[in-house]
């Protein structure tokens, strides 16, 4: 019974903890758009990591 004395102000502290990082994180906009990573996975962007490999290569090229 002794041990209740310890664990709940442990537990409120630890509750008291999540709290104040969640509304940190909804502060900050960490929660503003929740599917905009998932679609900007999908998106082709292979042009522009293809123009600055060919950019590379011709500065090499020159130098070389």
């Amino acid at each position: 019974m002794d041990i209740i004395y310890l664990l709940l102000p442990v537990a409120l502290i630890i509750v008291i903890i999540i709290i104040a990082v969640f509304f940190w994180a909804v502060k900050s906009d960490q929660f503003e758009d929740l599917e905009g990573p998932a679609y900007r996975i999908l998106m082709d962007d292979d042009d522009k990591t293809n123009k600055t490999k060919k950019d590379h290569s011709k500065s090499n090229d020159k130098s070389g």
